[in-house]
């Protein structure tokens, strides 16, 4: 990581004290991803409430470009998150900090058709994010996305961001600490519908190791990968992959996530 100026760190200084003066106030969020932007170049910005087992609930975002909105901002909310690998940690109890997205994402992810829609098809190459423990379930995260320049975040910039991260997820906690989250997100019944149709995707057809393979192929796992967390052989692996390709009438993953994503659509319980 390179050495910051003197007069780089009194901007960032002055910038996050401005910040701190605003804790608790509509102001705070523009002036909090000001100062990360004096340091270090954000194309857009997302922060959500994410609570385990839940849809997650857009608070506040900025920069998205006008030809992505629609799938960012409506088909991830409605649909995509439940593929997220970020959201899928969560669930797990990702504990707060700064996490890149190579340090969550599956061996495979990047290959995934997930990656290419929602990340590559949304303007983003990679994303980093801040993750705040609000309780037991509910976390506030900042999800800082590089791309649409072609300019992924260097190796520099990430290292300070995480350098920075303490001092940001505090200011974060002193001003959500007395601020309610806008719950502006999926209800709760949508969503327990929609993961119940992400869970029976197959409509029956197929075995539960099948299905079971099915969804970590989606998520961006490698057969090998997929076979380490199930406890079974690769050569098992591609076996279910080949039966249930069959069933489904599929012959790549391509056409196995459009198939997902159609059956999510056409099931009625989503927009």
């Amino acid at each position: 990581m390179h050495d910051l100026s003197l007069e780089e760190l009194q901007v960032w200084h002055e910038s996050a004290a401005n910040a701190l003066a605003v804790c608790g106030t509509p102001a705070f969020i523009g002036e909090l991803i000001g100062a990360l932007c004096c340091l270090v170049p954000i194309e857009s910005v997302m922060i959500c409430l994410e609570q385990v087992g839940a849809a997650p609930a857009l608070l506040h975002e900025q920069g998205i470009p006008a030809r992505n909105r629609e799938l960012l901002l409506k088909r991830y909310f409605t649909r995509g998150y439940l593929l997220d690998p970020f959201c899928l940690a969560v669930d797990q109890g990702l504990a707060e900090g700064f996490y890149t997205l190579s340090d969550i994402a599956p061996d495979d992810f990047f290959a995934s058709e997930y990656y290419k829609t929602y990340y590559l098809g949304a303007g983003s190459v990679e994303d980093c994010y801040l993750m705040l423990e609000l309780g037991e379930r509910k976390r506030i995260s900042i999800s800082l996305y590089n791309g649409v320049s072609a300019s992924a975040f260097t190796a520099d910039q990430l290292a300070l961001l995480r350098a920075l991260s303490p001092l940001v997820l505090e200011l974060c906690r002193q001003h959500w600490r007395n601020t309610a989250p806008d719950l502006r997100s999926v209800e709760a019944s949508s969503d327990r519908q929609l993961r119940e149709a992400f869970m029976n995707f197959g409509d029956g057809m197929l075995t539960a190791r099948e299905l079971e393979v099915c969804h970590l192929l989606l998520r961006g796992h490698s057969v090998k990968s997929t076979a380490r967390m199930l406890d079974i052989s690769p050569e098992t692996v591609r076996m279910h992959r080949k039966n249930l390709y069959s069933k489904l009438e599929v012959g790549s993953q391509a056409e196995l996530f459009s198939l997902l994503i159609e059956r999510l659509v056409s099931s009625g319980k989503q927009p």
